[in-house]
C-alpha cells in the first residue's frame, strides 16, 4: 500500500490495531523501551539491546498472536514508529477510544 500522507497512514495503523488487547501489547512494549532506553543513558550503554527487542517484541507478539495480522512496520518501518508513539501518547491521555471513534472506528469490547 501506498500513502501519500502519515495522517492517512495513521488511519491504516488505527484499523490494524483494532483490538484493545493489541494496543496494550503495544503500549507496554514502548514503556519498556522507553525504561531501557533509560538506563542505557543513566547507567550502560549494553541495555540499548533491549530497547528494540522489548518495543517490537510486544509489538509483533500482538499483531501475529491476537490481531491476526502483519506489522506495519515491514511495509512503512518509520511511518509505523511514528505513529506507535502516537498512540503511546493517546493511551496514556487516554484520548485513544476517542481516536477510533473519529477515524470511524469502534473499540472492540475484550474480556479478559
Amino acid at each position: 500500500m501506498n500513502f501519500r500522507s502519515l495522517d492517512e497512514f495513521w488511519a491504516f495503523y488505527v484499523n490494524q490495531h483494532s483490538k484493545p488487547s493489541t494496543r496494550r501489547w503495544h503500549f507496554v512494549g514502548t514503556l519498556i523501551s522507553i525504561f531501557f532506553l533509560m538506563c542505557s543513558l543513566l547507567f550502560s550503554w549494553w541495555f540499548l539491546i533491549f530497547v528494540p527487542l522489548s518495543g517490537y517484541g510486544c509489538a509483533w507478539y500482538s499483531h501475529f498472536f491476537i490481531e491476526g495480522n502483519f506489522p506495519a512496520t515491514f511495509g512503512h518501518p518509520i511511518w509505523s514508529f511514528l505513529c506507535d508513539f502516537k498512540m503511546f501518547g493517546l493511551m496514556l491521555t487516554g484520548k485513544m477510544d476517542k481516536e477510533i471513534k473519529r477515524l470511524g472506528k469502534r473499540p472492540v469490547l475484550q474480556v479478559f
